[in-house]
């Protein structure tokens, strides 16, 4: 697992959602995992949103993982974030369906690139 900086800046609930998260991201390199996080089964999926994205490219991939006790953690379609890379206020945003009741958590770049921060991200379920 690469260590990177990470600056959590808070959770908070959203009366719209089962439940979210919001966070920044500053510097970190690739294959980068987020915190964990519940998903019930009365979620309807998962939507991760990047704003203000910065780095060495103008690409960041983000993959949705769900953990697997015993086995190798079950990970989900790759989203190409480019949006993010076009202003401080641009954003990104990756959907995914829902994958049922379990932790889930993020990776950024993991099949390799360049470190990214981001401004913003928020992660719905």
């Amino acid at each position: 697992m690469l260590v990177s900086a990470v600056t959590v800046v808070g959770i908070f609930a959203s009366p719209a959602q089962a439940g979210s998260w919001s966070s920044k991201l500053t510097d970190v390199g690739p294959g980068f995992e987020s915190r964990n996080w519940y998903q019930p089964s009365s979620s309807t999926g998962t939507t991760i949103k990047f704003t203000g994205c910065t780095g060495g490219n103008t690409v960041v991939n983000v993959t949705l993982y769900k953990v697997v006790n015993n086995f190798p953690d079950t990970d989900y379609t790759r989203a190409a974030f480019t949006k993010c890379f076009q202003s401080p206020t641009s954003t990104s945003t990756g959907n995914w369906n829902d994958h049922g009741a379990g932790d889930y958590y993020f990776v950024v770049n993991d099949g390799g690139g360049a470190h990214v921060s981001v401004r913003s991200l928020v992660v719905s379920y």
